[in-house]
């Protein structure tokens, strides 16, 4: 599968989400952070910089939890700067395409 290139506004959104990311962590340890939540330090620290701009569902509802985040919050602060649902490529909100 090719995955096509990203959207300004989905760079944007991986940008927020990092930061968001960053300030619930706090000063708990990214290791620690990142076992808890069963990814790699690796990995969290690329969704934490921007880097990885899309990471999968499940990957963003483990580690919110582990930060006591809800997803409603994390869908909110993510998308404030976007106009609200904000539509992808294929024409359904984000939402409409983590349901399916």
């Amino acid at each position: 599968m090719v995955r096509l290139p990203l959207t300004p506004a989905e760079v944007e959104r991986g940008q927020r989400l990092g930061a968001l990311l960053r300030r619930a962590r706090g000063g708990r340890s990214m290791l620690g952070t990142a076992l808890d939540a069963g990814v790699s330090p690796e990995t969290l620290r690329k969704i934490e910089s921007g880097r990885v701009a899309t990471p999968a569902f499940s990957t963003i509802a483990a580690i919110a939890d582990v930060l006591g985040l809800s997803l409603d919050e994390v869908w909110s602060e993510i998308n404030q700067s976007g106009g609200g649902a904000g539509f992808t490529r294929s024409g359904r909100t984000a939402g409409q395409r983590l349901a399916s």
